[in-house]
């Protein structure tokens, strides 16, 4: 007697990507998609109807985030498995998506068969992280299990908190360069140049391009 395919939720806000995303697996019988949703709120809504074996989840979602949105669907779809499915290789993402229940996380850059072997895991119940993202697990790891020290330096450097490849782009930003002309210069996709800015920005504590751009300058100045 065949085995039933496994039932997936798939969340996106990009249009394309998600039906491309859908027509990929669409050509493993073993998987089957039951539903798609733009954002959090139609996910928890398509969880709570569809009760699908696995969710795969976006984290840059409008509005509420999809590591914000993971208690959400886990409430909605207790007996689904969460596996992430992201652009973002920030180590505090990945902690951050392990703690609030996801079972994997995988990068949009995985090839095909990649993808459905780590849907496949992950609807067994095992913990799925891609490749790339293996060391920075350690990382997150001890980052989300270890206390934070009491008194914690300040650095006197302010672009001292943001990786190389953060300070690689902020040197673009000032520079005027959009995000298209900043992927093309780095040979990046563009999404993945979009979730650097944010966070150059969330570790400055800034709120523009603008404002990075100033804090640059005078960093140079100094």
């Amino acid at each position: 007697m065949p085995t039933a395919p496994i039932r997936l939720l798939v969340v996106d806000d990009h249009t394309l990507f998600r039906r491309g995303l859908i027509a990929l697996l669409g050509q493993y019988p073993d998987l089957e998609v039951a539903g798609e949703a733009g954002d959090a709120s139609e996910a928890q809504r398509c969880a709570l109807e569809l009760q699908p074996q696995v969710i795969l989840l976006d984290n840059h979602l409008p509005g509420v985030t999809g590591i914000a949105a993971l208690p959400a669907l886990r409430e909605a779809a207790p007996g689904a498995y969460i596996l992430m499915l992201t652009v973002s290789e920030d180590e505090q993402d990945l902690g951050n998506a392990l703690k609030g229940g996801a079972r994997g996380y995988v990068l949009k850059t995985a090839e095909g068969d990649e993808l459905a072997d780590a849907i496949r895991r992950s609807a067994r119940g095992e913990s799925v992280v891609s490749p790339d993202m293996t060391g920075k697990l350690v990382h997150a790891f001890r980052a989300v299990s270890e206390p934070a020290p009491a008194a914690p330096p300040t650095p006197s450097d302010p672009l001292a908190a943001l990786s190389p490849r953060e300070q690689e782009i902020l040197r673009f930003i000032a520079q005027g360069a959009s995000n298209k002309v900043i992927a093309r210069a780095l040979d990046i996709a563009e999404t993945t140049v979009k979730i650097h800015v944010q966070h150059i920005l969330r570790k400055l504590n800034l709120s523009s391009r603008v404002q990075a751009a100033v804090v640059l300058a005078a960093r140079t100045a100094a």
